[in-house]
């Protein structure tokens, strides 16, 4: 597997502990939603933070943010149909250093109503749903099938379906730990600067660094991501 840290293919997906008590992490959980402007060469982008839904993830990220770890890092995966992805390669498509991966919270935040949809922020990783770090996307479509599976109550969980997808009489514990239904996890949306995000969604792409397709072909750079409050 490519080091990247890819979602997982479409057919992937369809088919089949992190402390952070900084007070900039804390201040931010206290308000429910904190704001950040993500300042890229194809211009500012705002997004609010869901502190309340999704806290880790939001504390992990803002984590990076008070370290300027975000500075000079690329968008290095754009889809026009799908999503665009970065945070995790400087302009010479070097991978930067990351923290131990922050815990999963997909099915939390689905609970609190964030879903895959269109101008949403959410954590990329590989196909270990406990590997995401740094890297996040954005989704420029509404993309259900990337929303964690809810799983009902029962142990076998009795017959349920979900996306098209029929489960019946399975133990709980199975489906709790199958990788393929734990989805993405949403932190954010965007709340201005949708007009960048549709000028980076649709940049020519191709072959760049170590990818050999997706990345665009005049670079996207993350210039800086600030707390704005």
């Amino acid at each position: 597997m490519h080091r990247s840290r890819f979602l997982t293919s479409l057919a992937l997906a369809i088919a089949l502990p992190l402390a952070l008590t900084l007070p900039l992490a804390s201040q931010a959980q206290t308000a429910g939603t904190s704001k950040v402007r993500i300042s890229t060469s194809a211009g500012d982008i705002e997004a609010e933070l869901y502190t309340d839904k999704a806290p880790k993830t939001v504390a992990n990220f803002l984590q990076y943010v008070n370290d300027k770890h975000y500075d000079g890092t690329i968008f290095h995966r754009v889809i026009a149909g799908f999503m665009v992805q970065g945070g995790g390669y400087d302009a010479q498509y070097k991978e930067k250093k990351t923290r131990a991966p922050v815990p999963h919270e997909g099915r939390q935040s689905l609970a609190a109503g964030l879903k895959n949809t269109t101008g949403t922020l959410a954590m990329a990783r590989t196909n270990d749903p406990q590997s995401a770090t740094s890297q996040f996307f954005i989704n420029v479509v509404d993309n259900a099938f990337l929303d964690p599976t809810p799983i009902p109550d029962g142990d076998p969980v009795a017959k349920f379906e979900y996306q098209g997808r029929v489960y019946e009489k399975i133990a709980r514990a199975q489906l709790l730990n199958a990788p393929q239904l734990f989805g993405y996890t949403v932190f954010g949306k965007v709340t201005s600067g949708m007009d960048v995000v549709q000028k980076i969604r649709t940049t020519p792409t191709g072959a760049g660094g170590p990818f050999p397709t997706d990345v665009p072909r005049t670079p996207i750079l993350i210039q800086s991501i600030t707390l704005l409050k």
